[in-house]
């Protein structure tokens, strides 16, 4: 979903890390339009990634995952989440 509600466009996660992921977009890669989106994971909107497009293969997107506050510092100081 675009950051300013403009567009939004159904996906499939490919492959996922704490970085990023390659995401599989139905529909027309090339219009995105943006470098910075939501990657919405739950149907009502409370969970979603901030992101950043990486690069764009056929029907395939990568994309970095914006990290705030403490996530960041664990992904500088190469720790995982522990659940």
């Amino acid at each position: 979903m675009a950051i300013d509600g403009t567009w939004q466009r159904p996906c499939k996660i490919y492959d996922i890390s704490e970085m990023g992921a390659k995401l599989v977009i139905d529909g027309t890669v090339t219009d995105i339009g943006q470098r910075e989106f939501f990657l919405v994971l739950s149907p009502i909107g409370l969970a979603y990634r901030h992101c950043e497009l990486a690069w764009i293969n056929g029907e395939f997107v990568g994309v970095q995952f914006i990290n705030r506050g403490r996530a960041a510092k664990r992904a500088r100081r190469g720790e995982t989440l522990v659940s």
